[in-house]
């Protein structure tokens, strides 16, 4: 069982937005016609045609040598594949809202008809049980005849049949009702995930309308301001780059670019968003600097001390389930297991999160070989190395279902990646992921963009 087993802080993470609010609304649902049905695919069907028409327009001018036409021209192109990319999600919508109208209506059915049933199971089990008394003390007392018993009898049979009968219905109705609504869960995700993409795409349509305008501007003036903008824009990607970036566990930062780089190297192994694992590493981050350092001192209590105040504590690592597993790790890196940073301890629970992952050691070593087989080397992952901590954050994720995408998938697994529970277990745990979606998207378009140069 994959579980990072990490103390979770009684103080709430900081939050760079309380709550995931979506500016859309869902279409009401209601069952299509077969007429509507059919108008409505075609419209898709044409909206992709045109999609692909918008991506291949934008893929001939991104080829083409830098100049102001150009970039009008590729800004022109994304600005046309992100409408139509939000006009098909919003088909898309629709479709799920008839989808969900349909499965919706079918829950109620089979509730209803499982309702019936139980009804009817429970008049027969009363009817059984007085029958079933009654003709026991009539026979006992000689008030019928044998004859009359049996016949009894046969009726008590019959009535047994049919419960069994409607027990095994009530069992198949009521899975099926359970499968329904699992199913009706997932297409109502669906539909919060499309409009939360369709939210951020509007996002970006506006910043690219906004550069747009800005061109069209510089445009007016020379070819010499358009080339200043350029250099502006390059200075820009640059101090990005350079721009470090907060590790947790003790370790030194580094820059936004080399992170940026891991992260990419990351979703080709795992699947999982780039701007996304980022988010969490630099939550991890966040939360890494209220918990200090420390040093394991007593591998038999797993006590140690406090690297910053020298505060000693008796919880530093869990004795037996993480001192023999950090043991092995750090033997097999060569470093000292008494002077190596782990985490300390909080107000509950053992401390012991290693590197910037902030992984404890029994998970560590479950995760080592397919950390290393993913990089293409050997031997045992190293919790304190930047990139071998990207990459085993984000193979966790994958596991806790991020690779899927879409915004449930995410903020679930990022739920999930802190406490081992979804997002609807608490309030404390739900912020957790509503920071990292919030924090996703401002990494997205404030600098991963601005390094490409978008």
């Amino acid at each position: 069982m994959n579980v990072k087993l990490r103390v979770i802080p009684f103080v709430v993470p900081v939050l760079l937005s309380l709550s995931f609010v979506v500016l859309l609304s869902a279409p009401r649902a209601h069952a299509l016609t077969p007429a509507e049905r059919a108008q409505l695919e075609a419209q898709l069907a044409q909206v992709e045609a045109d999609q692909a028409a918008a991506q291949q327009a934008l893929s001939v001018a991104q080829s083409k040598s830098s100049s102001l036409q150009t970039d009008l021209a590729i800004i022109a192109a994304k600005i046309k594949t992100e409408q139509l990319d939000i006009q098909k999600k919003k088909l898309q919508i629709q479709t799920l809202g008839n989808t969900i109208s349909t499965k919706q209506s079918e829950i109620n059915s089979l509730d209803a008809q499982i309702a019936k049933n139980k009804q009817s199971v429970g008049a027969m089990f009363r009817d059984l049980a007085q029958n079933d008394d009654e003709s026991l003390l009539a026979i006992a007392l000689g008030n019928q005849t044998l004859s009359q018993f049996f016949d009894d009898a046969i009726t008590l049979v019959s009535l047994q049949q049919q419960i069994d009968t409607l027990s095994s219905q009530l069992a198949v109705d009521e899975a099926s009702s359970t499968a329904a609504k699992q199913t009706l869960v997932v297409k109502q995700n669906s539909v919060s995930d499309a409009l939360y993409a369709i939210q951020q795409e509007q996002k970006i349509v506006q910043a690219n309308q906004a550069q747009q305008q800005q061109l069209l501007s510089v445009g007016k003036l020379s070819e010499k301001a358009y080339s200043t903008l350029v250099a502006q824009k390059k200075k820009e990607a640059a101090a990005i780059n350079a721009k470090l970036f907060a590790l947790a566990g003790g370790s030194n930062p580094i820059p936004f670019g080399t992170a940026y780089q891991y992260a990419l190297a990351a979703q080709k192994a795992t699947g999982v968003d780039p701007a996304f694992l980022l988010a969490i590493m630099t939550q991890e981050s966040n939360l890494g600097s209220n918990q200090g350092t420390c040093y394991l001192t007593d591998t038999n209590t797993g006590a140690g001390v406090s690297v910053k105040s020298g505060k000693v504590y008796s919880k530093v690592m869990n004795p037996t389930r993480d001192v023999p597993p950090y043991l092995q790790i750090t033997s097999a890196l060569g470093v000292d297991a008494l002077h190596t940073t782990v985490s300390c301890p909080q107000s509950v629970g053992w401390g012991g999160a290693m590197g910037p992952a902030q992984f404890i050691a029994s998970t560590w070593v479950l995760l080592s070989s397919r950390v290393t087989s993913s990089l293409g080397q050997s031997g045992m992952a190293n919790p304190w190395n930047a990139q071998h901590a990207f990459v085993a954050s984000a193979l966790y994720l994958a596991d806790l279902g991020a690779a899927s995408g879409g915004y449930t998938a995410e903020s679930n697994a990022a739920c999930r990646y802190y406490s081992g529970s979804s997002c609807s277990k608490s309030s404390l745990i739900a912020s957790y992921g509503t920071s990292v979606m919030s924090l996703a998207a401002t990494i997205q378009t404030t600098e991963i963009n601005k390094l490409l140069g978008q």
